[in-house]
């Protein structure tokens, strides 16, 4: 009989050519569990997506209770759906106020995709600017304003009138002018190994915006939904964006993403040319109550203030072992660097026969994130460190 293993290497598509291939049974809280038994702690949270860890029984209700109303009904924007208005009304009561219409979508790159055509649709404008080793995504228009050339050169000719910048370099902030349409920027470069912004570098993006009509969006796809410390990582700088784009933790494990404006803006595509952007999935009506119950519980249980002090934690502990060269950390979120991209990938399969899942970046070989759900527990912090020198120990 044919296996699990041999489906998925014969069927499946896959992006990379030595997949982890942990065939997994089923996972809850912190932990995921192979199919023979073995236990494995989830460090990443599948990528800061699941910040409330695995299968969190009020996500899982919401998500009971929708699928006994209705699933998909229409396409985006036609009807009037509960699950969709009650979201984008706690999501706008926790924004500022400029950002008060919601456009939900299926992803991270869909959002950043909607999010450029709104600022070239409302400004008329054509250039967009990026920064180097910056990450939005894999689809066309995302993969144009990715900052690393080794991602993207074999898709080329990609979008036109793209300048890239280097973050925290405030010399370059002269190049934004009166031709851009949009910026887009991470508070924090996630990919990059967690590459802070330093010296007020976003407050002066922000200014430089201001002056030259351009509209700042922030993806926070990755750093959102309490990831910083923060519910939305812009609030630790001092700044607010036009355009805010989400995903990946929003859903509590479900597909959702959005992208977020005044409602000004948002209007730019309801005419000229109507249907400005649409979806058919976006908002769908089970994701939309899984995000809901997801925001709640992040909100009530005050997730996001106690992920600063859970990282200084593993922060503290970890920088006293020798072979960890230096660590950034923000919240939950730390980026750690070993001496060679050689002993990152060796600690990787260190950590998979320890039973940790981490995940490398994709701008920076020689680190590994750690970025356990917001949920953890002090004693599953104690574990999960021990594990980690255990497997220092053994490079």
């Amino acid at each position: 009989m044919i296996t699990n293993r041999e489906l998925f290497f014969r069927h499946m598509g896959l992006p990379s050519k030595n997949p982890l291939g942990i065939e997994i049974d089923h996972a809850s809280g912190i932990y995921i569990y192979d199919n023979s038994g073995k236990e494995y702690l989830d460090l990443v949270s599948g990528v800061a997506v699941s910040n409330l860890g695995h299968r969190h029984p009020k996500v899982i209700e919401a998500i009971h209770q929708q699928l006994e109303k209705y699933m998909h009904l229409m396409v985006y924007g036609e009807y009037i759906q509960s699950p969709q208005v009650k979201l984008a009304k706690l999501l706008v009561d926790n924004l500022p106020q400029n950002l008060d219409a919601v456009y939900f979508v299926n992803s991270g790159s869909e959002a950043n995709e909607g999010a450029i055509k709104l600022a070239k649709r409302y400004t008329g404008r054509t250039e967009i600017v990026a920064f180097k080793n910056a990450y939005h995504g894999g689809t066309h228009g995302a993969l144009s304003v990715l900052g690393n050339e080794t991602l993207k050169y074999a898709f080329r000719p990609l979008l036109p009138d793209i300048r890239f910048l280097n973050f925290n370099r405030f010399e370059d902030l002269s190049q934004i002018t009166e031709r851009t349409s949009c910026v887009i920027a991470e508070s924090i470069q996630a990919e990059a190994g967690i590459i802070l912004p330093e010296n007020n570098f976003l407050t002066a993006l922000r200014k430089r915006c201001d002056e030259t009509g351009a509209l700042l969006i922030l993806d926070d796809i990755q750093m959102g939904f309490g990831r910083t410390g923060k519910l939305f990582s812009f609030e630790n700088y001092n700044f607010t964006p036009d355009i805010l784009t989400l995903a990946k933790g929003m859903g509590g494990g479900m597909p959702i993403g959005a992208f977020i404006s005044s409602k000004e803006i948002m209007e730019s595509l309801t005419s000229k040319p109507e249907l400005g952007h649409i979806t058919t999935f976006g908002g769908h009506p089970v994701c939309c109550a899984a995000a809901l119950a997801n925001l709640l519980v992040i909100l009530d249980e005050k997730l996001a203030e106690g992920a600063d002090k859970k990282g200084k934690h593993y922060k503290e502990i970890l920088l006293q072992n020798d072979k960890i060269q230096n660590i950034r950390q923000i919240g939950l979120m730390l980026g750690i660097d070993l001496e060679n991209n050689e002993l990152a990938s060796k600690l990787a399969n260190i950590f998979v026969k320890n039973g940790l899942i981490t995940d490398r970046f994709l701008f920076r070989p020689n680190a590994f994130r750690i970025a356990p759900p917001l949920i953890i527990k002090e004693d599953e912090i104690e574990k999960s460190i021990n594990r980690i020198l255990e497997s220092l120990d053994q490079l």
